[in-house]
């Protein structure tokens, strides 16, 4: 039987999921990086769930033509709701919007504060997620990003509360330091990350198109001119955030 091959973006999931841990991956669609993780030897047992009954039965289809039956459950459940606690030590959430995936987490706060770890990758909402994960009192404890057809995706490994370091603690004492932490990632900002970097030229590169666009319109207009002046900042402060990432 031949290996299961993930896109970049879910490799780098995967590679984040503390290797012997039985994973819980909410919103498996067809299952194959449930698959994954059992042919890498990542995982003894997964426990592949989804709302949607169509994807799910591709996901116990695919689980069937692979022979992982006894290691691989797929089960229907709408978020967390049909879990049951101590079926899994590493939750796995991603490909989803960031104001979803925080309802998912709160809707049974006592099922996600069960994992060990979560291994999360929101495609949306990234500074309000990061905030929001902090006033829950989980921590980052490591962040990635890939690129991939264009597009970039951050993910994280987060500890709960369950976890010996109970306390999210943040890393800045400065208050635009916390909101560049919170925009871009503590971790990826500490890691100098090299994607992080193209992300953030990128970024500069559109913010500064859209400034040239406003200016060339005119700014005697009060909207266009609020607008000019957020415009601004933001690129004030990923400029800052490229001098952590990129220094000289």
């Amino acid at each position: 039987m031949k290996s299961v091959t993930l896109s970049e973006r879910l490799r780098a999931v995967v590679s984040m999921v503390t290797v012997g841990n039985r994973v819980c991956d909410v919103g498996c669609d067809h299952g194959f990086v449930s698959i994954y993780l059992i042919q890498q030897r990542i995982s003894p047992t997964v426990l592949a769930m989804d709302l949607r009954s169509g994807p799910l039965g591709a996901a116990k289809e695919h689980i069937a033509e692979y022979g992982l039956d006894s290691q691989i459950e797929a089960r229907l459940s709408d978020g967390l709701h049909n879990y049951i606690i101590g079926e899994a030590d590493t939750m796995i959430c991603a490909g989803m919007g960031g104001r979803l995936m925080m309802k998912i987490l709160s809707d049974d706060k006592d099922k996600t504060e069960s994992f060990s770890e979560m291994i999360l990758q929101p495609q949306s909402e990234l500074e309000e997620f990061r905030i929001w994960l902090c006033e829950q009192g989980y921590r980052i404890a490591d962040e990635k990003m890939v690129e991939e057809d264009g597009k970039f995706y951050p993910m994280m490994r987060v500890l709960t509360k369950s976890d010996h370091e109970i306390l999210c603690k943040p890393t800045c004492d400065i208050e635009v330091l916390c909101k560049l932490e919170n925009r871009y990632g503590p971790i990826l900002l500490q890691k100098k990350d090299k994607v992080l970097a193209d992300y953030l030229r990128r970024e500069e590169s559109i913010y500064n198109d859209i400034l040239a666009e406003l200016a060339a319109r005119g700014l005697s207009d009060v909207k266009r001119q609020r607008r000019y002046a957020e415009i601004l900042e933001l690129l004030e402060e990923c400029r800052m955030a490229m001098a952590i990432v990129m220094p000289v």
